[in-house]
């Protein structure tokens, strides 16, 4: 390989060009993005760190006792194979469990007792998308596996809007937010800020960053912004940022406040609820007070989240003499009650007025992804076909413990009562559920259930340390791909930037291996290769583009680093067709139009419509009398999820390998706690250790934990199994949202916060278990 020349590639945050030098990897951001991403620094380090796995892996007790049950799991040691022996146990053992080259349909299927785990995010390549690989493999060999539904980010608020207004991934591809905000927006109320953050990523690539640019061109236009978030620098510092601080969970009552300011002086738009919502009569009774006998004042309001009632009041003024935006951010949902606060936010948007102006009406998930509000495209993308699941059954995502500890056991989601598999068997590939699950000592206790886990990884994660066979896997910059994402205006080919490490291969070359030993290589593999497969998948973007009189190179010419122009479609999107003719264009609902209530909601035992509910997790909690601070464990800044937490970027932000909570000055003077301090987060389901920093962008009882760290749990004496790397899904709840969704909890919870007086343990370095260095 020319270490002189440099190759295209692309990531979840931005699209590079890349060389080696020196046996290390020097990045160019993408000249097209306005303001490339900082995570571009943390991929050098993914080539050659000691958190490399160099060779297959099992562990001691699977491969001396056989498969089974096992509380070593996590704590026992693995020992190195080669990769013919590695093929051989795992090809038996899917043997054993009923994998089989022809499954008849008149019998129950294996792939019931398997559950299929991925989370996508390993790579923006299309073909070598982990996810897509785990299940069309499952399908192949099993008939299909138990699958997992929704997202962590994003669970309550999508079920809920799947009710009620449509399907969420379909509404926040379908409408140029960013455009809109940028030309038209008079004022963005935005639950959750809109922080930059999160706008770096965006599944499948994000190379043109515009968040900032499009909140600049708003604000010299003099759009104003109101920030509703605990946490100050959740939203950019412009002129004409209104910030306020609720506390957290309460912004279901602040918008109730507003709704009622909006009644009591006239300026609900009923002509708007009469053409486009359904269920209204109902809210209003419960608005009013007439349903339950509490009427929902900005004084009402005012008690709960601690903002002051004149100001609630004056925000709903504004807000109706305004072409107001209101947009709801993933992170309120990823709470106890999450469906109340998006379902709410629609209902206000929806009272107001404005849903079928140009930068008005609501929006959700504008400052989650990057992608979100940016032009739909006009062309399909390449995709990987999965096969079919003939299993049919699936779990919510964020229910994995639930799954693992509880066979048979009934619970509900979208008012169905449904029941979980035995699982005998977990197959995961591309993903690191010890980093996004919650309460992670009652996930590891889970994780000891099944009689066998088998994993693919490029790293030695947590999730590793607690399978049976662990098979090494390429990372993207060990491969050719095609880099494309939703809504992102660029096709990118993604050419090979390095050799692979160690003896680490791709995802597919694996399972077609096994799926030879079963006897169903060929229905996995339909006779391609790798290079087969990317040919295939192209072609149909290819004839869409030559339709379109576009831009459509042969593949071989792709495949030499081209970068294709992607047209974005010209027609309205799923919103502004339900506006200009709401019963020519009905939305994706029982009613056809926007549910202020729903019958399917009130028949789960949780109100019809909107409404204030108090969790069991917050400040004015009775369970807050012993845990006193609100822990917010948002997504970080400067990685992707846990993902290459060992990189440039991820490591500099960490006081000696640990990561960092803020939290109020005051509230650190009190406790005698100075920045790089070591503190202890606690509750009854854990415990953490993290490196102080006093911050005054942080809200007094608030202290912020970013995700990410790797889980690294020490038995401390008097403090019990404990997290030492700042790891916040120590301590966090994985109780389901609410009965309709199952969706994840766990943005919100409560702990009690203390300076560590004792000296404390070192952060766990990331690193294999034979690493080469």
């Amino acid at each position: 390989m020319n270490d002189t020349a440099y190759r295209q590639h692309s990531s979840h945050w931005g699209a590079f060009s890349a060389r080696m030098d020196g046996g290390r990897l020097d990045i160019c951001p993408f000249e097209a993005d306005p303001d490339p991403s900082p995570l571009l620094a943390n991929i050098p380090a993914s080539l050659d760190h000691p958190a490399r796995i160099r060779k297959p892996l099992i562990r001691r007790g699977w491969l001396e006792d056989g498969p089974g049950p096992d509380q070593r799991r996590g704590s026992d040691g693995f020992v190195e194979v080669e990769w013919e022996e590695a093929l051989q146990r795992t090809a038996q053992e899917l043997r054993r469990l009923g994998a089989a080259p022809a499954l008849p349909e008149d019998r129950p299927l294996p792939g019931a007792s398997v559950f299929g785990g991925s989370y996508g995010w390993s790579s923006a390549g299309r073909f070598h998308h982990a996810q897509s690989q785990v299940h069309r493999f499952l399908n192949s060999v099993f008939g299909g596996y138990v699958a997992s539904v929704d997202t962590y980010s994003s669970g309550a608020g999508s079920v809920i809007l799947s009710l009620v207004l449509g399907n969420a991934i379909k509404l926040n591809r379908d409408h140029p937010y960013l455009r809109e905000l940028a030309e038209e927006t008079e004022l963005l109320i935005s639950f959750g800020g809109l922080p930059l953050r999160n706008l770096a990523v965006s599944a499948g690539g994000n190379s043109r960053h515009l968040g900032k640019s499009v909140l600049q061109r708003a604000a010299a236009r003099g759009c104003g912004f109101v920030s509703v978030s605990p946490v100050a620098d959740d939203f950019s510092d412009l002129p004409g940022v209104t910030r306020i601080a609720p506390r957290p969970a309460t912004d279901t009552a602040l918008m109730l406040g507003m709704a009622y300011r909006l009644h009591q002086t006239g300026r609900v738009d009923r002509a708007y609820l009469e053409r486009y919502t359904t269920g209204y009569p109902a809210f209003e009774a419960y608005l009013t007070g007439s349903s339950d006998g509490v009427a929902k004042t900005p004084e009402w309001a005012e008690a709960i989240c601690g903002v002051p009632a004149s100001e609630i009041a004056a925000l709903a003024d504004r807000a109706a003499k305004s072409r107001t935006l209101i947009n709801v951010t993933y992170s309120l949902q990823r709470a106890e009650n999450g469906e109340q606060p998006v379902w709410m936010a629609l209902t206000l948007a929806c009272l107001l007025g404005q849903g079928g102006l140009p930068g008005a009406g609501f929006c959700y998930g504008l400052g989650s992804i990057g992608n979100i509000g940016k032009e739909a495209l006009a062309v399909p993308l390449p995709t990987m076909p999965q096969g079919h699941n003939r299993v049919g059954d699936f779990i919510p995502v964020a229910r994995i413990s639930e799954l693992l500890m509880k066979p048979g056991a009934a619970y509900t989601y979208k008012g169905e009562t449904r029941r979980y598999a035995d699982i005998r068997l977990v197959y995961w590939a591309g993903g690191n559920p010890f980093h996004h699950h919650q309460d992670l000592t009652r996930l590891k206790e889970a994780f000891s259930r099944p009689e066998t886990i088998i994993l693919h990884d490029s790293v030695f994660t947590a999730s590793a340390r607690h399978a049976d066979i662990v098979l090494p896997a390429t990372i993207t910059a060990e491969r050719n791909d095609i880099g494309a994402g939703g809504n992102d205006p660029y096709l990118f080919a993604m050419e090979k930037l390095a050799e692979p490490f160690g003896e680490a291969r791709d995802d597919y070359a694996i399972f077609a291996d096994l799926a030879d030993r079963l006897g169903c290589r060929e229905i996995f593999t339909e006779g391609r290769d790798a290079q087969g497969w990317l040919e295939e998948m192209y072609e149909p973007t290819r004839a869409a583009l030559e339709k379109r009189g576009c831009n459509a190179p042969s593949f071989e010419d792709f495949m030499q680093g081209a970068r294709i122009d992607l047209p974005v479609r010209d027609t309205p999107g799923m919103m502004a067709r339900f506006h200009e003719d709401p019963s020519g264009a009905p939305l994706e609902t029982p009613s056809g139009r926007i549910e202020l209530f729903s019958e399917i909601v009130a028949g789960t035992g949780l109100p019809g419509h909107a409404a204030w509910l108090a969790p069991a997790e917050w400040l004015r909690a009775p369970t807050a009398e012993r845990h006193p601070f609100q822990l917010v464990s948002n997504q970080p800044a400067t990685r992707l999820h846990s993902q290459l937490d060992f990189g440039a970027t991820s490591m500099a932000a960490k006081e000696k390998g640990r990561e960092v909570a803020r939290l109020n000055r005051e509230d650190a003077a009190r406790l005698g706690i100075g920045d790089g301090d070591v503190i202890r987060l606690h509750n009854e389901r854990g415990s953490v250790l993290a490196s102080a920093r006093p911050s005054d962008a942080i809200m007094q009882g608030v202290v912020q934990l970013s995700t990410g760290a790797w889980y690294a749990p020490e038995d401390l004496p008097g403090a019990g199994l404990t997290c030492v790397n700042g790891n916040p899904n120590a301590v966090t709840s994985d109780a389901g949202a609410s009965v309709l969704s199952q969706g994840c909890a766990g943005q919100l919870c409560l702990v009690s916060l203390e300076k560590w007086d004792r000296p404390a343990p070192k952060a766990w370095p990331h690193k294999a278990p034979f690493s080469a260095v």
